[in-house]
């Protein structure tokens, strides 16, 4: 089984668009954007977002430096396909596209990121590191942990980036992936661009993470201040306290607040990351094209900060087509608009064969 090596061993709300953004591509990339229309073929019966409320009961694993939580539905010989939330999210974002990919014969597992709900670190002195290069060594190391070489790789938010990430420096294990807005892979470098006043409006939580009084108030009022990002970022979604509180729930592990606040402030460089990371950051830096097999989507009403297609649809080299999801669907699309999400991940593995 390979193993990911970070730089030692060898000799990851700024999110990372805005280093795509600054290489201002402009391709239009005709013939490649798919509208609602396309959004859900025959393959997915017809579901209404919010069907499912629960996950057969999680497990655990040591994978490299975690015991990571995780759900796990579909027959083990199936092609394996992870689907990976983000903040502040959990894996709730894929209750409903769980089972269907499941009873299309797909080996699904959906794990707690680093700081969510049942994952924990297995050392005390390890670093609450956020960075976006760590949490794709994670996943690549449930993978090891689970015995799975190559995955469809799939996500929104932390999930989309992570994602990008090993299809972009270990293709050999991703055989396709879905990505929500797109190509997210960001700089330390990248970000230190000031933007308009408008656009940095966007970020106001980012500059609240960099104070000691934003740390304090996050971890006080953190689901406060998770049901405020869930109303901006998908605005026209009206979920009820249950399908809140379902995740919310995941925010009170110890580590929560320590990971994300770090992964906000490592994005502006107000925070280091740890050297044996360096290496993989470095060629991150460069905004590596992808290659694999890629579906990207956007829902038409997605009220957190995100790129057009038009800026990212050059970094997918490999097969790939673009999804703007109608109706108002925000930020959390796989929970918003399940049927959709799960057609994608179908589609995507037929882009691989």
């Amino acid at each position: 089984m390979r193993k990911i090596k970070t730089s030692n061993e060898i000799n990851h709300h700024r999110r990372a668009f805005l280093g795509t953004a600054a290489m201002a591509m402009a391709a239009t990339q005709l013939g490649m954007i798919e509208t609602a229309e396309a959004q859900a073929g025959k393959d997915v019966p017809p579901i209404k977002a919010g069907t499912n409320t629960s996950f057969a009961p999680l497990k655990q694993i040591d994978a490299g430096l975690l015991n990571i939580g995780y759900a796990e539905a579909g027959p083990t010989s199936g092609t394996p396909v992870f689907l990976l939330h983000g903040w502040p999210y959990d894996i709730y974002a894929y209750v409903d596209v769980t089972p269907v990919l499941a009873a299309a014969g797909y080996r699904v597992i959906v794990p707690y990121l680093r700081g969510y709900g049942s994952t924990r670190f297995l050392a005390s002195d390890t670093p609450r590191n956020g960075q976006q290069s760590v949490v794709a060594v994670d996943i690549a190391a449930l993978m090891d942990a689970l015995k799975i070489d190559k995955a469809i790789l799939a996500g929104f938010d932390w999930g989309a980036r992570t994602a990008n990430i090993i299809a972009a420096l270990w293709p050999e294990r991703c055989k396709a992936q879905v990505s929500v807005s797109g190509y997210l892979i960001g700089s330390q470098e990248a970000n230190k661009a000031p933007l308009p006043p408008a656009a940095e409006l966007q970020w106001w939580y980012q500059y609240y993470f960099a104070t000691e009084r934003g740390r304090a108030g996050y971890d006080k009022y953190r689901h406060d201040f998770a049901k405020l990002i869930w109303q901006l970022a998908s605005p026209k979604w009206h979920f009820d306290d249950a399908t809140f509180d379902r995740s919310a729930a995941a925010f009170d592990n110890p580590d929560h607040v320590a990971v994300a606040i770090h992964n906000y402030r490592w994005r502006l460089g107000l925070a280091d990351g740890e050297a044996k990371y360096d290496d993989l950051e470095k060629r991150l830096a460069t905004f590596p094209v992808i290659k694999v097999p890629t579906i990207t989507m956007e829902g038409d009403a997605n009220g957190a900060p995100h790129p057009p297609p038009s800026a990212y649809a050059k970094k997918f080299a490999g097969k790939y087509a673009h999804r703007t999801i109608k109706g108002g669907i925000g930020h959390n699309l796989p929970q918003e608009a399940p049927r959709a999400f799960a057609q994608a991940v179908i589609d995507v593995d037929r882009f691989a064969v």
